[in-house]
């Protein structure tokens, strides 16, 4: 049979089966539930919306908000498509078998390649009017969205039709196997099932873990939804549906004439091996492409850290040291390793050689939980009955003779820990965090991959004169600010590297970036005085933080600056609070030193300051410029002279004892040139509010302190340090639609829509019966 016949043949039977579909009760019965369902979700969440603009709460990405969110309709529809399909699709070839009339269709000079794409054909015809009924929200929230983030919109569409089209194509082989239809709607489902499931198996040994992980069927659909065309999820779908299909005619080729048995398992097994070499080649990682629609790129690396992916030239290996007994180690079991993977999938983009290594090891890390389930077992015993819940073989686990020998772990505390190789010898770590994500984020690993591109700053903290040291855990000590491993924030872990320094042992080195010296109790002598002025001549930037009583010891060293501390502690009273407890406003200027600043002001997020002083100008006497960077509040805020115990007294306010209540400058960033750099010094009227206490003010009164090391250490480190990990900001922040819109788009979306499609189905029907 040529072409131009078999495509008519083709475009008949879909003619055909059209008819039988949209004279069926169940296809419109279907189409109108689903109407409903669509537009009982659809009005929800805009109604959300209407009520935020009414309240004047404020809204950011609407568009992801109404269709990719949690709560957005796209994640809805997916599981609405998984009952639906299998009911349409059930029918196509059982009705064939179940009738009699497939003996007609073998009979005709129609092939079966014919048959099965007419069919299909006619399958996505009415999916398209399931899509149909999904683009008129989309067109909808067009109109009412300010600038509609449609490329976003449009790839989570293709998603939902690719995933409607994988189903359909199962369904369509499903109904090739059996003449009874409610048979071959169970068997899509449990195929679909099955899909769902593949993933976990296979997952400890490597080429079948590919395998399998790729043929799972499970969330391929929300990269689309996300903004995202990934091309391996891409050739999963068509490879499926060709997959499917072409099994569906191996099907009728078989029932169609007698063929010999081997031949058709020949066949049948050509088919799996195909698609088996499809997906081990589609899911190198060299070849992947991806294409991320979205305005904000959200779906891929910010732009500073694809710089550094892009001057990384070297082979890298990514080695992750698991130790069994640590509270983290599921992460990395080799039934995870596959979505280990994916937490780097953003780096490999842009860089698929790089080599991921695991080794599994057992020593004590003071797990006291796993301990305390398991009281009376030895260490050895914990890693084997671990092995033995995860199905791995104890054998090839190191103890801990074993892994110092390859690896000293012992400053890490045998925690699950991450080590980044590159070039000739050069490492970097990435450690586990004790947060909520725990993982390494964006801005943690490119500053561990920046490391070998560019030197680390090196950050000195002032010893020798009072307890703010990096080995102090107590509240007052910066343990947290400088070195603590599991501290994301900690600038070990953004880049930096830390260091004490003593004054009194000699000159500042010259490698020094960036000097820290807070909240001296001591006063420096002269010989200090003269090695940080010296270290001030040649253009050091510096981090100055004074508390209150320090006045008197931080002024000397400060006012060559054209600044001075104020030597009265500030106060802002406020209820069940403590009144020592100060919430910094941050200025407008301050996003001249980190943009993120002017984010956080627009906001209202403030900063939690604690025993605060006032810092003063003294004008002629600067020859830095000066910027602020935190205020006080106008009202509510002022200089305490009489209260000194905040525990049995409470603070008034009193102007005839001097107390002045305006606003006070609390943080400033000076600036200057020295030769053909700029010094830059960042100058704070509190020396606790990056204190290991201090950096949880946060959960006070929504602090956000540890900005104020991310940003003055970016601004000292001239921005190349922390990593900037923003995106572009949302657009989609507003809708055009106000209160009166709420009942018409509840009952348009959820009656009169649905009860128009219910109308023109049952006028149909009634038409064809009466005809």
């Amino acid at each position: 049979m040529n072409s131009n016949n078999s495509l008519r043949s083709t475009l008949r039977i879909a003619r055909i089966e059209l008819n039988t579909l949209f004279y069926s009760p169940v296809a419109w019965l279907v189409l109108v539930i689903f109407a409903f369902q669509v537009g009982m979700t659809f009005s929800n969440v805009m109604d959300q919306y209407i009520h935020n603009k009414i309240m004047d709460y404020g809204m950011y990405g609407v568009t992801g908000g109404l269709f990719t969110g949690m709560r957005g309709l796209f994640p809805k529809v997916t599981n609405y498509l998984y009952l639906y399909i299998p009911l349409i699709s059930m029918g196509l070839m059982s009705r064939e078998y179940a009738s009699g009339s497939i003996k007609l269709l073998f009979s005709s000079p129609v092939s079966n390649r014919a048959i099965i794409l007419g069919k299909y054909l006619a399958i996505l015809v009415y999916g398209l009017a399931l899509m149909a009924v999904l683009a008129l929200y989309v067109f909808y929230a067009w109109l009412t969205v300010e600038h509609f983030d449609a490329p976003m919109v449009w790839t989570g569409m293709l998603g939902i039709f690719l995933l409607l089209c994988t189903y359909s194509a199962i369904g369509l082989f499903m109904s090739t196997i059996t003449s009874y239809q409610v048979v071959a709607g169970v068997g899509t489902l449990a195929v679909l099932a099955a899909l769902n499931y593949v993933g976990e198996i296979g997952q400890g040994t490597a080429f079948v873990r590919d395998i399998t992980y790729w043929l799972s069927i499970s969330g391929r659909v929300y990269e689309f939804i996300a903004g995202m065309i990934p091309s391996e999820a891409l050739i999963y779908f068509v490879a499926l549906i060709v997959f499917f299909l072409t099994l569906s005619v191996f099907k009728l080729d078989t029932d169609r004439a007698e063929r010999n048995p081997r031949r058709t398992w020949l066949r049948y097994g050509g088919a799996v091996a195909c698609l088996v070499a499809v997906a081990f080649v589609s899911s190198r990682p060299a070849c992947k492409f991806y294409l991320d629609t979205t305005y904000t790129q959200s779906n891929t690396l910010a732009d500073e850290s694809i710089e550094v992916m892009e001057r990384l030239t070297g082979p890298m290996t990514i080695t992750t040291y698991v130790n069994l007994l640590d509270k983290n180690a599921f992460n990395a079991m080799p039934r995870s390793l596959k979505r280990d993977f994916e937490r780097f999938e953003k780096y490999t983009r842009f860089k698929p050689e790089i080599r991921m290594k695991y080794v599994y090891y057992w020593a004590d890390c003071g797990n006291n939980e796993l301990r305390s389930r398991y009281p009376n077992r030895t260490d050895e015993e914990l890693a084997e009955l671990v092995c033995n819940a995860n199905y791995m073989d104890f054998k090839g686990v190191m103890n801990k003779e074993q892994i110092d020998r390859i690896i000293d772990l012992r400053p890490e505390g045998y925690r699950f820990l991450r080590v980044v190789e590159y070039g000739e010898g050069q490492r970097a770590v990435l450690r586990m965090f004790e947060d909520m994500n725990r993982h390494p984020d964006e801005a943690e690993i490119s500053a561990a991959f920046k490391r070998f591109i560019e030197p680390s700053p090196r950050v000195a903290i002032v010893s020798g004169h009072g307890d703010r040291t990096m080995d102090n855990p107590g509240s007052r000590g910066y343990n947290l600010f400088s070195h603590n491993l599991t501290f994301r924030n900690s600038l070990i872990n953004q880049g930096f590297t830390p260091e004490e320094f003593d004054l009194g042992e000699g000159e500042i080195p010259s490698d020094i970036d960036i000097l820290v010296l807070a909240d001296l109790k001591t006063p420096l002598s002269a010989a200090e005085r003269d090695r940080l002025d010296a270290y001030l001549a040649r253009g050091g930037n510096m981090y100055l933080l004074c508390d209150v009583t320090r006045a008197g010891t931080m002024n000397p060293v400060v006012r060559q600056l054209g600044i001075e501390f104020g030597d009265e502690i500030l106060v802002a009273p406020a209820k069940d609070q403590d009144p020592t407890l100060l919430p910094a406003v941050i200025t407008e200027e301050a996003a001249q030193i980190y943009p993120r600043f002017d984010k956080l002001r627009n906001y209202g997020v403030r900063m939690g300051l604690t025993g605060a002083v006032e810092i003063r100008l003294r004008g002629a006497d600067s020859l830095f410029r000066v910027l602020p960077l935190l205020k006080s509040d106008e009202e509510g805020v002022w200089n305490e002279r009489e209260t000194t115990d905040f525990i049995e007294d409470s603070a008034v306010y009193n102007p005839a004892a001097g107390e002045r209540q305006r606003e006070y400058l609390l943080g400033a960033a000076l600036s200057r040139r020295v030769g053909d750099k700029e010094q830059r010094i960042v100058v704070l009227g509190d020396a606790d509010c990056i204190s290991n206490d201090g950096l949880a003010a946060q959960y006070w009164f929504g602090a956000s302190n540890y900005t104020l090391i991310d940003g003055a250490f970016r601004w000292m480190s001239y921005n190349q340090f922390p990593i900037d990990t923003t995106h572009p900001d949302y657009v989609d922040n507003d809708i055009s639609l106000g209160k009166p819109a709420r009942k018409w788009n509840k009952w348009g979306a959820t009656a009169l829509f649905p009860g128009l499609l219910l109308l023109a189905g049952i006028l149909l029907i009634v038409k064809r019966q009466r005809g």
